[in-house]
């Protein structure tokens, strides 16, 4: 069977209403998953980050930082389908939690696991802001952790923000493992259209090319971004010397 023959079978397909709403589905949960994961790393990442950066002098929080540490590398140390499984076939049913939905199940596992990989992005991104930062902030009689959420963090994530884009475009190509736990993602529609004629090729193709335009919108926009945080920099007024 030649490409044309192929094409035309895979166009053909995607006339029907049904097929199109099955590809849009699939698109939508991809880009759910991934949005709402990496905001709930974020989340997650900062807190721990914090948690890591901040003095040891009470027990408490040397007590959250050995359990910040378990839970980056539980988190690293097992592949994410494995996670997924463990999440939706073990965890949850062993609870007695039933009938639970399984993309909100995939959305916390994404979160969960993005938040030990950016944990360790935040606390490069938080060191490497000026150590004054912080002396100046409670010098002027702020506490640390209003310090650290007004003015060192802005000044990391500003810092750390390409390397959270490249955290984005990993949680949007692994959202293919979602159907393990049978979530209607990318790859299972694109799956279920190819099963339709008994011919994947297209569809695979047609997926490999989807992925890379989100890549490549998600890379344009973290430029954007960079570019409009250098100029809000630059615009900033700067003290007079005196």
């Amino acid at each position: 069977m030649d490409w044309s023959t192929k094409w035309e079978k895979f166009v053909s397909t995607m006339e029907g209403e049904y097929f199109q709403q099955l590809l849009l589905d699939g698109l939508l949960n991809t880009d759910k998953v991934a949005v709402m994961g990496l905001i709930i790393g974020i989340i997650i990442g900062t807190l721990i980050a914090v948690v890591k950066v901040a003095p040891k002098y009470k027990l408490i929080m040397r007590i959250l930082d050995k359990i910040c540490t378990v839970y980056v590398a539980l988190f690293r140390g097992t592949p994410m389908t494995v996670q997924l499984l463990l999440a939706y076939y073990v965890l949850l049913p062993s609870l007695g939690v039933r009938n639970v939905d399984s993309l909100t199940v995939g959305i916390v596992v994404f979160g969960m696991n993005s938040g030990a990989y950016v944990s360790e992005i935040m606390r490069g991104g938080i060191n490497s802001v000026d150590k004054g930062q912080m002396e100046a902030g409670r010098a002027v009689g702020l506490s640390y952790n209003v310090t650290m959420l007004r003015i060192v963090i802005p000044q990391a994530i500003k810092n750390i923000l390409p390397t959270l884009g490249n955290e984005f475009i990993t949680l949007i190509k692994e959202t293919s493992v979602l159907s393990f736990i049978t979530v209607y993602d990318l790859y299972t529609a694109l799956s279920a259209i190819g099963s339709k004629n008994y011919e994947k090729m297209v569809p695979y193709l047609v997926m490999a090319v989807i992925y890379i335009i989100l890549v490549l919108l998600i890379t344009l926009l973290v430029r954007l971004l960079e570019t409009a945080l250098a100029k809000s920099d630059k615009s900033a007024p700067k003290r007079k010397k005196a």
